[in-house]
């Protein structure tokens, strides 16, 4: 069954399976690393969104909403965390390039019936990056590296998009 559904097509059991895994899930763990975070007096959360959290997709209610919701999330630890020297921040991606978007293009194609191979979607998709690419996974690591560490202790209640200049 796809995720993509109509606002008034979407059955509550997925919409619960998505921001349990979205949100919650997130919630979760952050719940349970904060304490030792604020004791400790050092930590870094970072929340994966995605640029759905700032701009919705049609038929993806639940998703854009799980990671609208993340956001918020983020800036409430954002703020419980600052005085005990936790940062929180979430990084929000485009597409990138990972076998999990292959999966998504490929039943996002096959969706459509024009006929288009999955390469030829992910050629469209990057013609419509205004770098003409698709993020790479690299890019996304090397950022979390950086705010993991020492020098990134001013960011916190960020959400930092990796777009290459895409709006979505």
């Amino acid at each position: 069954m796809t995720s993509e559904q109509p606002v008034c097509g979407h059955g509550d059991a997925l919409w619960n399976a998505i921001l349990d895994t979205n949100l919650t899930g997130a919630f979760r763990m952050t719940r349970a690393v904060l304490p030792s975070m604020i004791d400790e007096g050092f930590g870094r959360i970072i929340n994966i969104g995605s640029t759905a959290a700032s701009v919705g997709w049609a038929d993806n209610p639940a998703y854009c909403a799980s990671k609208s919701g993340l956001l918020g999330l983020t800036r409430c630890v954002a703020l419980e965390g600052a005085a005990h020297g936790v940062t929180c921040v979430m990084v929000s991606p485009t597409w990138v390039e990972t076998e999990l978007m292959r999966r998504d293009v490929e039943e996002i194609a096959g969706r459509e019936g024009k006929g288009r191979t999955v390469p030829q979607a992910m050629a469209q998709i990057a013609a419509e990056n205004p770098q003409n690419r698709i993020i790479q996974p690299g890019e996304v690591a090397d950022l979390l590296s950086f705010l993991c560490s020492e020098a990134a202790r001013g960011l916190t209640m960020e959400n930092i998009q990796v777009t290459g200049g895409a709006l979505w």
